[in-house]
């Protein structure tokens, strides 16, 4: 039964009970019998006992309806004591009224305590002009939704955050006439805020990127990192595609690391990616999938360190390692070219002295011999000093001397169509080193630029001064920190290809055809330079030009140059030990030093030169004796 319902029903029966109240007293004025008939009387006496049991039905429903009410206030007074955060009902001035046992236990006060208390004295001194503006606005606006204070705790000794809602209770005629307050402690909340602040500050501060994406590839989050990295602002990778902003392409590389990480919850390996500015980086990447609440996958923590420097040095090791075993291949190989060609120049060289009468056929044979001899001791040189297997004699060399010497062969011996030019300071300053090799490893450099320009082009040869500091010293094997003069020869040739590039140092690498190169003009210049404590570096773009870099350290001082004059000198019949594994090396070097009017004696290893030394002690003047020899060597 309703409200209304209830009211209704207690006037009709009052309006009842008035009119039997009536009938009643005229019964008594008067004969009943003689105006009202005896079934009027019992059909009032009836319609009272329905009164009367509507009366006691009602009684009934007032007396639960009380109880459900009692039940319903103790219900909230239960809610509203025993809430997990502190309820507050005050005046319009902020005067407590009510305060529930959470409120007292966040206050550190008894409930009774509260009440009649200004809720201002629990605010923190500093912040209750704020507290006054909030009371303003909410007698102005009836509500605030969240606001945040510091009250005090414990009679004042300590203050904790508090969050703040409130709202304006108004009367019948719209007036405010109570505010309501909800107060939570937010401590905990300031500590997990401050904690994640510090990891943020974490994840920021290390120099490797964080992404975190969903499974759309969709950018979730982007720490410094990798804004660092790959250039991209936070705001500008957010919400974007992590493959389109850091791939050129989609590879299949990418869709099997999606699938495993998916499949396995982690993938790691390296991928080639992008910056804004369009630099290709080597990424070493580990993927890590992150599951939701329900354990369902929801997105992708990605971690990249750039290992683009580490894979140059590691490329840059490995061709040092290649070089210095090849090295060591080179070097047998050249010991027994020596062993080959030594004996056909030195009989070429002496045939004519021995034989002045030798017709000029003969004379003409020889001279190919030895021509064919000499080239193929050039080879020899070439392996040594690849392998740094032979003695050079360093004098100071003047760079720009150096320079147009080759300026003057290149321009008397290279076709027209090639320009050349020269770019090389006065006070670029001087080298020590082999002047014989570094016109080899110029001319090498030269040659190969007119090579690469078979129809004409530029050649610039350059050069200039610079100090090389800690920071690229590590970054390039070879490199000391060190002032060095830095020689340019560039072209604007058919340039190199990347796949072959780290290859083009390799003895025997060559890309032209077969007659037109050894292969070992490269890696000899490599050899050349390194033993002179320089480097070498090499750019180049296809269908461009090529652009080599040589290192040397610079010196400073006089610029003459020492020139040593060798004269053979002629012997008094002093005897000479000759030991050699090479029979016609022996026999030759006999027969030259005969000419010279020496004695000689000769073995053919260790053992045998032991024994002659031991007969002929007395008389040997000198020994000359191979390193390199079976059963003893020297």
């Amino acid at each position: 039964m309703t409200k209304e319902n209830f009211k209704q029903a207690i006037v009709e029966a009052h309006q009842r009970l008035e009119n039997l109240l009536q009938l009643a007293s005229l019964a008594t004025e008067q004969s009943i019998e003689e105006d009202y008939p005896i079934e009027f009387l019992q059909q009032a006496i009836a319609e009272i006992s329905i009164f009367l049991e509507e009366l006691h039905q009602q009684n009934e429903e007032l007396i639960i309806t009380r109880h459900l009410v009692e039940a319903e206030r103790q219900r909230y007074h239960d809610l509203f004591n025993f809430a997990p955060d502190g309820y507050l009902v005050t005046d319009i001035t902020g005067i407590i009224q009510e305060a529930n046992y959470a409120a007292a236990n966040l206050l550190n006060v008894r409930q009774s305590y509260l009440i009649g208390k200004p809720m201002s004295v629990f605010v923190d001194q500093t912040q209750r002009r704020k507290f006054r503006k909030i009371i303003l606005q909410l007698q102005q606006q009836g509500q605030i939704k969240t606001e945040e204070l510091r009250f005090f705790h414990n009679q004042g000794s300590i203050d904790f955050p508090a969050e703040l809602t409130a709202i304006a209770l108004e009367d019948s005629q719209g007036k405010t006439v109570s505010l309501r307050w909800l107060l939570r402690d937010i401590s905990d909340r300031h500590q997990t805020e401050q904690k994640i602040r510090e990891q943020a500050a974490l994840l920021n501060i290390t120099t490797d990127a964080m992404i975190l994406q969903d499974l759309d590839n969709q950018i979730l989050f982007w720490n410094q990192g990798a804004e660092n990295m790959y250039g991209w602002k936070v705001k500008e990778a957010q919400g974007n595609n992590a493959w389109e902003l850091l791939f050129k392409e989609t590879s299949p590389l990418l869709w099997a690391a999606l699938k495993t990480v998916i499949e396995r919850g982690t993938w790691q390996g390296e991928l080639h990616k992008f910056t804004k500015y369009g630099k290709e980086l080597i990424i070493a990447s580990r993927w890590t999938l992150m599951f939701d609440a329900v354990d369902l996958p929801k997105s992708i923590l990605i971690i990249d360190t750039d290992i683009t420097e580490k894979k140059q040095l590691e490329t840059q090791q490995l061709r040092s390692q290649r070089l210095e075993s090849l090295g060591t291949l080179a070097s047998g190989i050249a010991h027994d070219l020596n062993n080959i060609l030594t004996p056909m120049m030195t009989v070429a060289q002496l045939l004519p002295l021995k034989y002045p009468d030798l017709d000029d056929i003969s004379l003409q044979m020889l001279k190919i011999l030895e021509t064919n001899a000499k080239r193929g001791g050039d080879l020899v040189r070439q392996i040594l000093s690849f392998t740094r297997g032979f003695e050079r004699k360093p004098t100071i060399v003047l760079v720009t001397q150096l320079i147009e010497d080759i300026k003057q062969i290149v321009q008397q011996t290279f076709p027209k169509l090639i320009k050349i030019n020269t770019d090389i300071p006065q006070n670029i300053g001087i080298v020590v080193a082999d002047s014989t090799e570094l016109h080899q490893v110029l001319m090498n450099l030269a040659v190969n630029a007119r090579d690469a320009m078979p129809n004409g082009g530029k050649l610039t040869i350059s050069a200039t001064k610079l100090f090389i500091d800690e920071n690229y010293a590590r970054m390039h094997i070879g490199a000391t920190v060190n002032s060095y003069v830095r020689i340019t020869v560039a072209d604007t040739g058919v340039g190199i290809h990347p796949e072959i590039i780290d290859r083009i140092f390799d003895p025997f690498f060559t890309t032209k055809e077969v007659g037109k190169g050894t292969g070992l003009g490269l890696s000899t210049l490599m050899g050349i330079i390194n033993s002179h404590g320089g480097f070498v570096e090499v750019a180049s773009q296809v269908g461009i030009g090529t652009k080599f870099q040589v290192y040397l350290p610079s010196k400073e001082g006089s610029t003459s140059q020492v020139i040593d004059e060798i004269e053979l000198p002629t012997g008094q019949g002093e005897l000479i030990l000759v030991a050699d594994d090479e029979v016609a090396i022996t026999q030759v070097t006999k027969t030259t030093l005969e000419m010279y009017n020496y004695k000689v004696l000769t073995a053919q290893n260790g053992i045998e030169a032991l024994a002659l030394y031991n007969q002929y002690k007395n008389e040997i003047r000198l020994v000359l004796i191979d390193i390199i020899m079976p059963l003893m060597d020297g």
